[in-house]
């Protein structure tokens, strides 16, 4: 079946987010766009993830638990879970791997936990703009260590992407998914053999405002709307 989707969402839990991107706001603009599925990809963080995944049962749209992970290099993955319980777990691990430096609100903006009634019940006191103490190595391990998978984020971009960052995608990750953000930087980086042709390409919006999630144009063949299917495809 075909799928519309929109793998990378950040929350009003990401300091460079809107603060009106809470869960019932960008579960119903996915609604009105008429998507099937959609990832929530904070920071660093998952603690926004539950309230979401609740309005989404509750509206009809399928919401796969993430994150987008900024590494010790500076290179951001997405990486997307099975469950809410393997989220929690990989949110233990980056709690620890996070440096004890304090959110700025005035400076980076608010870092807002909400309910699935949208209510404000706390606020993340670190900020989740800086690298985890892991290298991507580490992240990818700790992800297939939870049978999740990790996506490369915006690999087109000049900067915190794994080309920008790196220069190569390394062969011995077995990556075979990325996103990008323009096809024709993407058609670039595969003509130069930077990146190659044979991968999986996925097209998400990385909206940290309600007007920039995706429309309804990029789609996924899966057997079956859930979110085991849909990493199964992905990996």
């Amino acid at each position: 079946m075909k799928i519309y989707y929109d793998f990378h969402i950040h929350t009003a839990l990401s300091p460079c987010s809107d603060d009106d991107m809470t869960p019932n706001n960008i579960v119903n603009m996915a609604k009105i766009k008429e998507l099937d599925v959609i990832a929530i990809t904070d920071h660093n963080s998952c603690k926004n993830v539950e309230a979401c995944m609740k309005v989404g049962t509750q509206v009809g749209i399928l919401v796969i638990p993430g994150v987008e992970v900024q590494t010790k290099e500076e290179v951001h993955l997405v990486c997307l879970f099975r469950d809410l319980n393997t989220a929690y777990i990989f949110q233990e691990y980056a709690d620890k791997k996070l440096p004890n430096i304090s959110n700025k609100p005035n400076i980076f903006g608010n870092q807002i936990i909400y309910n699935e009634f949208d209510e404000a019940i706390g606020v993340e006191e670190r900020l989740l703009l800086n690298s985890l103490d892991a290298t991507i190595d580490e992240v990818f391990e700790k992800v297939k260590e939870l049978d999740g998978i990790v996506i490369p984020a915006h690999i087109d971009k000049d900067t915190y992407s794994i080309i920008s960052n790196l220069g190569f995608m390394p062969d011995y990750l077995d990556i075979n998914t990325v996103e990008y953000s323009s096809f024709d930087k993407l058609q670039r980086l595969i003509k130069n053999k930077i990146v190659k042709n044979n991968l999986m390409f996925l097209k998400n919006s990385d909206a940290h405002n309600l007007g920039h999630i995706s429309e309804r144009e990029n789609f996924l063949e899966v057997e079956e709307l859930s979110i085991d299917a849909i990493i199964d495809r992905l990996k």
